[in-house]
């Protein structure tokens, strides 16, 4: 299938939400929660869209004439580009009762693996999710990401034992998911996180540890105080918090501040091979997407996956060639129109 079928398709067993766009922007599902809408008035995922459509790139090909190179490696695990699928969570009640964590989890962890990339999975309250996802990623060698919520420390440490036995590469907090409704209120507390419980956290995780959803200078350099191998800018697609800068926004300054020291990953509107180029430029060392690996999974299973990978990665190429770019070490600032 192309991948116009297979979005053709998703619009076809996707819940009363999703509206499986032609370009998933935000704009249709605004404010839908539940569903794969935004917070409040819906503007911070519309914002993380549209960022990346206002920065223009430079074309420059008086360059050696050569293949390009889209490889990438994130924590000795070698990938076909820059790109790592987001970690989502409750698809039966956001995206329709087609597919449960644990059968999206089945489908894409070891469809992302053939097709030379790796998942972010999610978690939940319901322990069968996490269970579900290690499982997964125990049949795909480890090739994965298993994203642990903020709950109390006794939780997190529970679950860091049990995705240990995945031997994934990298282990992730979505610590921006203090702010979802079914985290708040639990006793335990769950939630927000000092520097001196993430080091704790770190510790225990025994593996690289990777922060989602920092969105300031200073929160980047309290994850790296804290230990942590990286951090992913993120506003956790404006699900969690209205009236947030777009990701693009605030990403140049947080690479300037510990680029170097950690490895800076972005997520939030990242729809094409050129807005992966586009982050790049502006200091990522690679992104995650979320919302369209989903619809691709429910209209075409394994082989959305694949059709979409070929299609960020094509489009990858295409921009670093006419840019000037033979490689990701390549890739400037200065390649972004008025850097």
């Amino acid at each position: 299938m192309t991948y116009q079928e297979i979005l053709e398709n998703a619009r076809t067993c996707m819940g009363p939400y999703c509206k499986s766009c032609p370009v998933c922007n935000g704009l249709a599902c605004r404010n839908t929660v539940p569903g794969p809408g935004a917070k409040g008035i819906g503007t911070g995922f519309i914002r993380n869209y549209q960022k990346w459509q206002e920065l223009c790139v430079n074309m420059d090909t008086i360059c050696e004439n050569k293949i390009v190179d889209t490889s990438f490696t994130l924590f000795g695990q070698k990938a076909a580009l820059p790109v790592f699928v987001a970690p989502v969570g409750a698809l039966t009640l956001h995206y329709g009762d087609k597919l449960s964590d644990l059968q999206y989890n089945d489908i894409l962890v070891p469809a992302c693996a053939d097709a030379g990339i790796a998942a972010f999975t999610g978690d939940g309250t319901n322990p069968a999710v996490m269970e579900g996802a290690v499982g997964a990623l125990k049949r795909s060698g480890g090739c994965g990401v298993p994203t642990v919520k903020p709950w109390n420390m006794e939780a997190v440490r529970e679950k860091l034992e049990l995705v240990k036995t995945a031997d994934p590469f990298a282990i992730a907090m979505d610590i921006d998911a203090a702010g979802l409704p079914f985290l708040k209120n639990m006793t335990p507390p769950a939630g927000s996180k000092t520097v001196d419980e993430l080091r704790q956290i770190v510790e225990w995780a025994e593996k690289p540890f990777l922060l989602k959803g920092i969105m300031t200078v200073q929160g980047a350099k309290k994850a790296l105080e804290a230990g942590a191998s990286g951090i992913v800018v993120s506003n956790h697609g404006g699900r969690v918090l209205d009236q947030c800068p777009a990701t693009a926004d605030v990403l140049p300054a947080i690479v300037d501040a510990v680029g170097g020291r950690m490895t800076v990953l972005v997520d939030g509107g990242i729809r094409t091979g050129m807005d992966v180029f586009k982050a790049l430029a502006l200091g990522a060392d690679a992104v995650l997407i979320g919302r369209p690996f989903v619809n691709m999974v429910y209209g075409g299973g394994a082989e959305g996956v694949k059709v979409l990978v070929e299609k960020l990665k094509s489009e990858l190429a295409d921009t670093m060639a006419m840019c000037g770019a033979h490689t990701l070490s390549e890739i400037k600032r200065s390649m972004l129109y008025g850097f």
